[in-house]
């Protein structure tokens, strides 16, 4: 409000997005959360979840959530806070404590804790909530040992939470938005009807392709789950995530000192009219979807003695692309939908070349908007419908602004053989 010079009273209503996995456990009567919050990337639960595959319990998980069973998700973080700060499953089973995702914190926080709740995205994200039914599963919670009352209630996203109070901001402020990062992008890039599709481009890539009422059930290591949306029941999506997007180019100029910046990628990647045959694979932490193979390394295959920076710096960018290929393939061979426009955002789809050759291997338009930050917007789109601050879908797409769009100019044959290249270099880095 200080930097834009507002006012409380020109200031509509409120729209959260957040890290979706990330979860706080506190006291309801302090507001104090009795440890730090365990954030998305935090792996200290991945026994527990082992465990739970070898008893059986991955496909029940599965079906109910459309999640893989994996640490990555909050409710064995939540189980964790229970099992290993003094105290805290007492006071859980007395009613004291409460547990939620940052959206739900923050809403809680800013009310005063006259609010409690999340939006169904989000709780899509717990490993708790039956994406089918859209409420939490009894059954899971016994599994994970949460009690019931310490969970928030679920609206969709486009929702009168409820107001702030009125020490934060002057007066009060109602808040009418909330989503999770991945799915507001999805809703800034007005992703609405069956078979759009994004993708961010930040340290990894995050790909969502909007399947409508159908509630696609992957057979590709994608997982399945629910759209930002104003209705009451919102629609599904698959989602796909690569876990080294931007941080391989970062790693090059980190730690291989290959590049000054990451915009000299581009420069020195458009120097040589190809890889010279050289492929990287960017395994650093593993491999994300389609593969999740954890155990999977890094591999840079087809060096010779003419092999240069130049190439190993577009193989990389090449790789970014390569890896955001395969999870879209999943996506079609999973919905028989084709993909023939994708929608992008994030720092790394300012790189021109990088979004040529996103075209060229995936035969489909990239479509980049002139603002390239559509999670804050979404989340501004989904507050502002429900206010009627924004009368429909179709004002939003007046607002909406293309800075460029990318179209395939490669030749198919060339194209089948840097994928088959793609294909053999991921075969090699793989553990599995």
């Amino acid at each position: 409000m200080e930097r834009a010079g507002a006012t409380m009273d020109e200031i509509d209503s409120i729209g959260i997005t957040n890290q979706r996995e990330t979860v706080v456990v506190w006291d309801k009567v302090s507001g104090l959360p009795v440890c730090n919050a365990i954030v998305w990337q935090d792996r200290r639960t991945a026994e527990f979840c082992n465990l739970l595959k070898e008893q059986g319990q991955e496909q029940n998980i599965h079906s109910k959530t459309g999640l893989i069973l994996d640490a990555y998700f909050s409710a064995s973080k939540i189980k964790w806070i229970l099992d290993n700060v003094a105290g805290a499953r007492e006071k859980a089973e007395s009613g004291q404590l409460v547990a939620g995702t940052i959206d739900t914190y923050l809403m809680w926080y800013l009310s005063g804790g006259k609010i409690f709740a999340t939006d169904y995205t989000n709780a899509s994200r717990t490993m708790l909530f039956n994406i089918h039914n859209l409420s939490y599963d009894e059954e899971l919670l016994e599994l994970f040992d949460i009690p019931f009352a310490m969970l928030p209630k679920v609206f969709p996203s486009s929702h009168c939470f409820g107001e702030t109070d009125e020490k934060f901001f002057g007066g009060v402020i109602p808040v009418c938005g909330v989503a999770g990062d991945q799915q507001a992008a999805l809703f800034g890039h007005l992703g609405v009807e069956k078979g759009s599709v994004k993708n961010t481009y930040g340290t990894g890539c995050f790909l969502l392709m909007n399947t409508g009422e159908d509630c696609a059930d992957s057979r590709r290591g994608l997982i399945t789950t629910l759209c930002a949306s104003g209705g009451n029941r919102p629609h599904y999506a698959l989602e796909g995530s690569v876990f080294i997007g931007g941080a391989a180019v970062q790693w090059l100029r980190d730690e291989m000192g290959l590049i000054k910046n990451t915009a000299e990628s581009e420069e020195l990647a458009q120097k040589v009219d190809s890889t010279g045959g050289v492929y990287f694979v960017p395994a650093l932490s593993g491999l994300g979807a389609p593969h999740w193979d954890a155990a999977a390394r890094g591999l840079i295959t087809g060096i010779t003695r003419g092999t240069n920076r130049n190439h190993i710096v577009r193989a990389t960018l090449e790789a970014i692309a390569f890896q955001v290929f395969e999870i879209l393939h999943a996506m079609e061979r999973d919905t028989d939908i084709t993909i023939s426009s994708l929608s992008v955002d994030g720092g790394a789809c300012a790189n021109n070349f990088l979004m040529q050759f996103q075209s060229d291997i995936c035969n489909a338009q990239i479509v980049r908007r002139k603002d390239l930050e559509p999670t804050a917007l979404g989340t501004a789109f989904l507050a502002g419908l429900k206010t009627g601050f924004y009368k429909s879908i179709e004002e939003l797409r007046k607002i909406a602004k293309i800075d460029k769009i990318f179209a395939p100019v490669i030749e198919e044959d060339k194209r089948e053989e840097l994928l088959l290249g793609w294909g053999e270099a991921i075969l090699r880095a793989k553990a599995k």
